[in-house]
């Protein structure tokens, strides 16, 4: 299956709630758009592995993507080694996205920073034909997307670019509500987290307004690269 967006998080709800209303837009824009989780987010605060993969199966239902996968890293203590970037190389090589997200570039969460350098790695790396995987026991051809972008995540960094997702900000949030066992709960008797507070939706949101503003939207999603960006209409730019 020959995707477009091929979109990775550390955790399962990760992307969800840094880049869910541009995988909504496209989407209902007809691009296919696939998810990769690095770990079960076994280290949890709260919830169990089990009820992450039907929150993430739910997530994946309502945001109407073709396909998420799970590569079953060690949360927490994840390497940046072989054996991980031939994981990713292998999905990528599986899926031949045009577009690759990973996790933010550094965050409060150590693995966020982990899994963004892995998969930045891997999308070069994926390239290079020397580099041999499998996958369903047929050689995989070497393959590198044409472009790979790091979603912004809890703390704050300044994006290269932001995509004006006001449309679908409402179907966001409603996806991020599929991962019950994280947010918040008023009758939940597990211990709190700084994603599971009362004000963290309120918070989310106002990130959006934050990065919509220069652009004049209501709500906007944040990106950010290591490479020179073109155009080839320069009034098309906000």
């Amino acid at each position: 299956m020959k995707l477009d967006i091929l979109a990775f998080g550390a955790h399962p709800d990760d992307v969800e709630i840094s880049m869910g209303g541009t995988i909504i837009r496209y989407v209902s824009e007809g691009k296919k758009v696939g998810i990769v989780d690095l770990t079960e987010g076994q280290l949890g605060t709260r919830g169990t592995v089990e009820s992450r993969y039907a929150e993430a199966k739910a997530a994946q239902d309502m945001m109407g993507i073709s396909v998420r996968h799970n590569l079953q890293m060690k949360d927490g203590f994840f390497e940046h080694n072989e054996e991980n970037l031939l994981k990713v190389i292998e999905q990528i090589r599986r899926f031949r996205p045009e577009i690759v997200f990973g996790n933010s570039i550094t965050d409060r969460h150590p693995d966020h920073g982990k899994g963004a350098k892995l998969v930045a790695e891997a999308t070069y790396l994926s390239g290079l034909s020397k580099i041999k995987t499998q996958w369903d026991s047929m050689l995989q051809e070497a393959y590198r997307p044409r472009l790979i972008l790091h979603y912004i995540q809890d703390y704050f960094i300044q994006p290269s670019v932001v995509l004006d997702v006001s449309e679908y900000t409402h179907r966001k949030l409603e996806v991020i509500k599929c991962y019950k066992t994280q947010f918040y709960d008023p009758n939940s008797t597990e211990p709190d987290t700084p994603i599971s507070r009362i004000d963290f939706l309120d918070f989310l949101q106002g990130r959006m307004k934050e990065f919509g503003r220069p652009i004049g939207a209501e709500y906007a999603e944040g990106f950010t690269t290591n490479k020179f960006l073109g155009v080839s209409d320069l009034f098309q730019l906000k």
